[in-house]
């Protein structure tokens, strides 16, 4: 299945939609990213806080597939903040992979309690001098702090990997990305639990459409120009994932489930202003 490429402001390609490995872990997990791989992901976003960079690398080595025909994104922990921390994490995460670079590393979570976030992003734009790192991004990224490093260093983000489902659209996020020249990923892109998937206007479109209600919610996330990264261990589910770029949404049916937007709509309340990570 050919999956169509956005273009990053650092003049590199990203699949428009990716595999995410949240909870998916251990020999099961690598079976799961291979299945996803043969029908076709070539994103794949991990995290060292997600424990399952080992199981990335070894599903892209037992793959077969060459390892410049995937866009693999791994993700910075709080606690490696400090510069020489954030260039040690980096190449202990490429280790970990078996991999010699990565195409997309973002910075976790601003934690902006412990201000150490400018200093990871310059660690990361020595990286990517370095040729560890070919594009550089953040997650959890508010306008003040997406600002704040942009004029520091004078290089803009890539990406900003944020929370964007049903009950939490993100419109002011994703105004001000937009602004920047910088794409929006969405975390858990269809929410927790059958929810959203359950709202009476998503199970209409889906009828209408022929589509299941993930598939219109991903293609929701498509045409607003956001990059979704749903996580599934299920087969059929993954595959169903990608089969979302052959309908296309109303203007006023985008409208729709953006109404279904929650004032408190955040999955675990995580307000990046004040999230703290667990070390």
């Amino acid at each position: 299945m050919k999956i169509p490429s956005l273009l990053l402001n650092d003049g590199h390609y990203i699949p428009a939609i990716g595999l995410g490995t949240y909870q998916i872990r251990g020999g099961q997990g690598i079976d799961q990213i291979l299945s996803a791989i043969q029908d076709g992901y070539r994103l794949l976003d991990t995290s060292t806080n997600y424990d399952s960079e080992g199981i990335v690398g070894e599903a892209i080595r037992r793959s077969g597939i060459p390892r410049a025909e995937f866009f693999v994104t791994t993700k910075l922990p709080g606690k490696y903040h400090h510069f020489n921390d954030t260039l040690d994490s980096i190449q202990e995460s490429l280790c970990r992979m078996g991999l010699t670079y990565f195409d997309l590393y973002l910075i976790h979570w601003p934690l902006p309690k412990r201000d150490l976030y400018p200093e990871a992003w310059k660690a990361m734009i020595e990286a990517q001098k370095l040729g560890l790192i070919r594009s550089i991004g953040v997650s959890n990224f508010e306008p003040q702090h997406l600002n704040r490093i942009i004029k520091e260093t004078g290089v803009v983000p890539a990406v900003n990997q944020i929370e964007v489902h049903p009950y939490w659209v993100q419109k002011r996020m994703l105004q001000a990305d937009q602004k920047l020249g910088i794409i929006t990923e969405a975390w858990s892109p269809l929410g927790r639990g059958n929810a959203a998937l359950n709202e009476q206007v998503i199970v209409d479109l889906a009828e209408k459409y022929q589509k299941s209600p993930a598939q219109i919610i991903l293609r929701w996330h498509n045409q607003r120009g956001i990059l979704p990264i749903p996580k599934s261990s299920s087969l059929i589910h993954q595959r169903q994932n990608l089969d979302i770029f052959d309908f296309k949404l109303t203007n006023d049916e985008i409208s729709k489930i953006n109404s279904l937007e929650k004032a408190a709509g955040r999955i675990d309340g995580q307000d990046p202003n004040e999230y703290e990570e667990f070390d």
